[in-house]
């Protein structure tokens, strides 16, 4: 844990303030609609195995992940968020590193996540924590699944051993 950091728990209070900061964060415009893919229901029941970090300036990062109830040896990262200003230093890593620990202890065998085509920065992220990339098709010069999340809405998948 870097100094000056506090890791803790995200509870359903600490839905607005994340999402409050996800446009400012990611660089899209106001109208931007990507805090919708975090809604509350994430901090108030997957909260156990998710994470908030702060320190004195407030929130400093969050992971918003969870085990698969579906395949009770997978988990998946579904959200993570640095403020700019500690980008480089290691806390996402240091995020993820908490959630595999976690899951790992859980019984879990994978980690799974995903993002855009057009995020080369998360993509570059996720193959350098050791992810392997998934997909059906080619879209932007990059392995992804068509229509994951709708029509026209592709996804870049990410699968990760635990072993």
């Amino acid at each position: 844990m870097p100094p000056g950091l506090a890791l803790r728990r995200p509870t359903s209070a600490d839905h607005a303030r994340v999402t409050g900061v996800i446009r400012e964060w990611w660089g899209h415009p106001a109208t931007s609609t990507l805090p919708l893919v975090l809604p509350r229901l994430f901090f108030q029941h997957l909260a156990d195995t998710s994470f908030i970090a702060e320190d004195d300036r407030g929130l400093a990062a969050f992971l918003i992940g969870f085990r698969s109830q579906s395949d009770p040896r997978a988990a998946y990262i579904h959200f993570v968020g640095v403020r700019p200003d500690l980008r480089g230093g290691g806390l996402a890593r240091m995020l993820y590193e908490a959630f595999f620990a976690e899951a790992r202890a859980a019984g879990c065998v994978r980690v799974d996540a995903i993002t855009g085509p057009a995020n080369r920065r998360s993509q570059a992220f996720h193959r350098a924590m050791g992810f392997e990339v998934t997909g059906d098709t080619e879209i932007d010069g990059v392995l992804a699944w068509r229509d994951y999340d709708g029509p026209g809405e592709h996804r870049v998948g990410f699968t990760r051993s635990l072993s």
